[in-house]
């Protein structure tokens, strides 16, 4: 069971625009939202779900708005967050920003989109690029368009539209890994994961189906190969698209794809990482005078990659002044807003080494304990290069009207939560 009414609301608690899916709760109920969340957060104890008397409220805030679900039920809570989520999403690509005034703006437009977005409390068609074709930002009538609109009711695929032609038939599949690292003040990695996603830009005609094959260790086991290198993915999730039936049983990964770009899979690699840009600082504080700060970056992978657009991030003092530098490589510059150095390094090639020395004026008394010590980050991106070793081994496009069409891939890894602690 999903929602009974959808809301959005401003930040004092005013109804912008609602939509009442079921009829059994009643309206008037919203206005107990507001003062109950205020009350909840004097008290400290904020939660995504708020009750009044058999009423259930389940919200999110986004920008300066509160998109509220109502329900009376004992609803599928993730269901029902999943599902605002979307309406974020939707909305967002409709009108650039989803904010109090783009909703005043498009009233008309956004009463459409709830009404398909959802029916009885039930979700029902939730991608935008389907939506568009027959809610137009000019509030065209529906009924019009209606006859193609895919609903699941027809078992049409609701992420695509017939007919769709192209001239020259193309998918362009990026493997994107992001690295998580955190490392102690002595050089310990504490935890690493890598996150990765496998996106797709599909240029083909018609209803092709496609399948994509992976160095995944799981297939390998079944098909009783062990040859090359094997990744485990975990916390795999999929696009609607892809038939999780057939990636149970075989581990295929088999599908018509949307038109257009869309996210595929995500997947996740619980890995040991060594680090890929390494960090050494040494951070010397003369009391009342100054800072001197040395950092030496080193990249410890391959010689043949290089990581592209490199910011090493070293925090210091907020009472620093007068910054003065010395790179090796690349140029550095102070952010005072931020209290950071930001070492800006273009082209970093695998297995080099670079150093930057910094000089602060130090003028005032300094307060660690109220400062803190906040980590070095780091973030890159290195073209061509998977650090999980994932592969796509091959993608085959299969079409009725039988035509050939090319599958062109392109992996790269970039930093995502990269953390170096310092002692200082």
């Amino acid at each position: 069971m999903s929602a009974s009414a959808v809301f959005v609301l401003d930040l004092k608690g005013k109804v912008l625009i609602c939509r009442n899916y079921k009829g059994d709760v009643d309206m008037a109920e919203i206005d107990h939202f507001m003062p109950l969340l205020m009350q909840h957060e004097e008290e400290g104890l904020i939660c995504p779900v708020i009750s009044h008397g058999n009423v259930h409220f389940l919200w999110i805030k986004h920008s300066n708005l509160y998109l509220v679900a109502m329900t009376n039920k004992n609803s599928n809570a993730s269901l029902v967050y999943s599902f605002l989520y979307k309406l974020v999403e939707v909305f967002t690509e409709y009108f650039k920003e989803l904010e109090e005034e783009s909703i005043q703006d498009n009233f008309v437009v956004v009463y459409e989109l709830l009404d398909e977005l959802m029916d009885f409390g039930f979700p029902q068609t939730t991608d935008s690029k389907i939506l568009q074709e027959y809610i137009t930002q000019e509030g065209a009538k529906l009924e019009v368009a209606k006859s193609k609109v895919p609903t699941t009711v027809t078992n049409a695929v609701s992420w695509r539209s017939e007919g769709i032609k192209y001239k020259k038939n193309e998918v362009f599949i990026d493997v994107i890994e992001s690295i998580n690292v955190l490392v102690n003040a002595n050089g310990s990695v504490m935890s690493s994961d890598i996150v990765g996603s496998i996106k797709l830009k599909t240029m083909l005609s018609g209803m092709p189906e496609l399948r994509l094959g992976l160095n995944d260790r799981v297939l390998f086991a079944l098909t009783g190969r062990d040859k090359g290198k094997t990744v485990v993915m975990e916390d795999v999730k999929f696009h609607q698209c892809v038939r999780l039936s057939r990636f149970e049983s075989d581990r295929t990964i088999s599908f018509i794809p949307p038109d257009g770009e869309s996210e595929l899979m995500s997947y996740r690699i619980n890995t040991h990482v060594k680090p890929l840009i390494w960090i050494e600082s040494v951070i010397e504080k003369f009391s009342h005078s100054r800072v001197e700060i040395m950092v030496k970056a080193k990249g410890q992978f391959k010689k043949q990659s290089v990581a592209n657009n490199v910011e090493v991030r070293v925090p210091v003092p907020s009472d620093a002044d007068s910054p003065k530098f010395k790179t090796s490589t690349g140029h550095a510059k102070y952010v005072p807003e931020k209290n950071l150095v930001v070492w800006t390094i273009k082209s970093f090639p695998g297995g080099k080494e670079f150093l930057m020395r910094a000089h602060f004026g130090l003028p005032s008394v300094e307060n660690d304990e109220l400062e803190g010590k906040p980590p070095i980050t780091v973030k890159f991106e290195i073209p061509y290069f998977t650090v999980s070793g994932i592969q796509v081994r091959y993608m085959k496009i299969i079409e009725k009207s039988g035509y050939q069409a090319l599958p062109w891939v392109r992996y790269i890894t970039q930093s995502g939560d990269y953390q170096l602690r310092t002692n200082v």
